[in-house]
């Protein structure tokens, strides 16, 4: 060979005897063969020496095949791996069995796998350890990619809900009841509010900076896992007492409610936390996460960005839920759902100007259910959809009684939920089915103002396809939530509901009446028709006749909502309802119709 061939190869042509002048061609070519080989090879004697060194296990430990005998002191990874394989070579010769191992090798500039397979072999007189690896970093690489998304979520790079399941599983399997761990179930308050209103490339932000905060102070034996959208597990073990967690929680709940900053945005998020605790409220992760969950809606229905353990009490109204459910998706293909309507009045000329239309459920005994029962539950379990369809199928049912009892040209308002609203392929087909009725203008779709601040596609495309067909926009609840005048500046819409909360007593209130100004002057400049809902009181109704320009008004002093089944129809008539002339009702004195009905939404 080579003057610069490894000294192991030589110490190899020594060992062997093969070398004889008939044989010295086929052992040159032998000699090439094996150094040119893809894959690393190595022979080592019974001391763990290393008699034979190709180039690519030169390349493998980056270093020269004398090194490997003698490797340089300052090169520990290199002493490190060689030390590992004499140790390899020396057991798997005094037992004579083969193995294959998988090697990592890193070095200072890399990291690389290689899969090694080891062979005792007798050469002559002498028992040696062949060993040949080949590279399969790539292919790790992939394997760990893999893992990695089968695992680990993608964009918070917690585990995922199977891993902490797992270990939770295994936890329960070691240690059995002597195990004390807690875990908590965590879902952030009004997320898809700041999805639609900042943006998800926002929303995703807020999740990792989240997941941050949750993380901090954890220990190595707890665990946080993202096991959906906004929604988080995290497992804290060991615990000693309930005490304990509570004041953690209380205080990750203090850190989750500073602002985060997220592109130029200050953005108030909080979370709602359910707790469960191992083995009081459940001896198996299922009725762990279970027992959490419920927790976590009790907070969620209550007070949200707390914290609440589990109580027993708690099931009975998890059984409740659950049989709401079911009974709202049987209802639902069952088509038990009716409509009640309550008038919108002119209380200048207290004319019928349209009406809402009010969805109300049978349950299976036909006592009718008021739409806060159900209707989130609705949302939540993405009914909602079909239960509005149901909807204006009930109204073009009634259309003939509609236009006896309120007038054919009453407009009928439709609630559409804010979900709905940025939901561009449901608000598409809902047009279609207005359409569809033969006389869209009739119709106002009422949707709550957060529709058009968010940032959806209402606003620029769905709305359009509505003005195309005739079919009137109302703002409903206004004033709550998310609503401000500059965002009313912005909007296009016909009509705006003000929220009875304005309403209720507004002849004590000076300054809901100052607000009360305001809004109706900025409609006005709009062009928007302004309704006060929730006038349930003559002195209400005076105020609004006497110190507003206010027109319109919706509420119990009119009319609770009418189930037209319970009304005989009677011929409509330009006039007062009432037959009567005068423009202002007296006390006592309310349309014929508002003796119908039950209790309104």
């Amino acid at each position: 060979m080579d003057n610069d061939r490894p000294t192991a190869t030589s110490s190899t042509e020594a060992a062997t005897g093969f070398v004889d002048s008939d044989a010295a061609h086929e052992l040159e070519m032998l000699r090439e063969i094996v150094r040119m080989l893809p894959a690393s090879v190595t022979v080592q004697d019974d001391q763990g020496d290393f008699l034979l060194v190709n180039d690519a296990a030169a390349i493998q430990f980056n270093a020269s095949a004398d090194q490997f005998n003698r490797p340089d002191p300052q090169s520990h990874f290199l002493v490190q791996a060689l030390t590992h394989r004499r140790a390899t070579a020396l057991d798997l010769l005094q037992s004579g069995r083969s193995a294959v191992f998988e090697e990592r090798v890193n070095s200072e500039r890399d990291r690389r796998v290689f899969l090694t397979t080891h062979r005792p072999a007798r050469i002559g007189d002498r028992s040696v350890l062949l060993s040949s690896a080949t590279d399969v970093s790539r292919q790790k690489e992939m394997e760990e990619e893999l893992f990695r998304r089968a695992y680990y979520d993608e964009l918070t790079d917690l585990p995922t809900r199977r891993v902490i399941e797992k270990h939770v599983g295994d936890i329960i399997g070691h240690s059995g009841e002597t195990s004390h761990f807690a875990l908590a179930f965590l879902d952030i308050d009004n997320f898809k509010h700041i999805n639609d209103y900042y943006g998800h490339s926002v929303g995703d932000a807020l999740l990792v900076q989240f997941a941050k905060r949750l993380a901090l102070d954890l220990r190595s034996t707890d665990m946080l896992s993202r096991i959906s959208g906004d929604e988080f597990l995290l497992l804290l073990n060991p615990i000693q007492s309930q005490q304990e967690v509570a004041e953690y929680l209380e205080l990750l709940v203090q850190r989750l409610r500073a602002p985060f900053f997220i592109d130029g945005s200050e953005i108030f998020a909080s979370a709602s936390i359910g707790v469960s605790l191992y083995p009081e409220h459940g001896r198996n992760y299922d009725a762990l996460h279970q027992n959490a969950d419920i927790a976590m809606y009790r907070v969620k229905n209550e007070t949200k960005g707390a914290a609440v353990f589990f109580d027993s009490s708690m099931e009975s109204e998890a059984l409740t839920r659950m049989a709401t459910e079911q009974s709202l998706r049987l209802a639902i293909l069952d088509k038990r759902f009716c409509c009640a309507f309550q008038p919108k009045v002119d209380i200048r000329s207290l004319e019928i100007k349209g009406i809402e239309a009010l969805v109300r459920l049978r349950n299976d005994d036909g006592v009718i259910q008021a739409p806060s029962t159900f209707i989130n539950l609705a949302v939540e379990l993405g009914l909602i959809d079909e239960l509005t369809h149901l909807v204006l199928a009930e109204i073009m049912k009634s259309i003939d009684l509609i236009d006896e009892t309120f007038g054919a040209t009453a407009t009928i308002s439709i609630n559409v939920a804010a979900k709905q609203a940025g939901n561009p392929e449901f608000m598409r087909a809902f047009a279609r089915a207005i359409e569809e009725t033969g006389c869209p203008t009739r119709f106002m779709v009422e949707v709550t103002e957060d529709a058009f601040v968010a940032k959806t596609h209402f606003q620029d495309d769905i709305l359009p396809m509505f003005r195309a067909l005739g079919v009137g926009i109302s703002i409903d609840d206004f004033g709550v939530g998310y609503s401000s005048l500059s965002a009313l500046a912005d909007i296009t819409a016909d009509e705006i509901k003000i929220d009875r909360s304005f309403i209720t007593d507004i002849h004590k209130r000076p300054r809901s009446q100052g607000i009360l100004r305001a809004i109706e002057s900025l409609s006005e400049a709009l062009g928007m028709t302004v309704i006060a809902e929730g006038v349930e009181t003559f002195e209400e109704l005076a105020y609004l006749q006497a110190a507003t320009k206010i027109r319109y008004a919706q509420g119990y002093y009119f009319s609770k909502p009418i189930f037209l089944e319970e009304l005989q129809p009677q011929t409509h008539t330009s006039s007062d309802p009432r037959g009567a002339s005068s423009a202002r009702p007296a006390a006592d004195a309310r349309p014929a119709y508002s003796r119908a009905g039950g209790r309104g939404y």
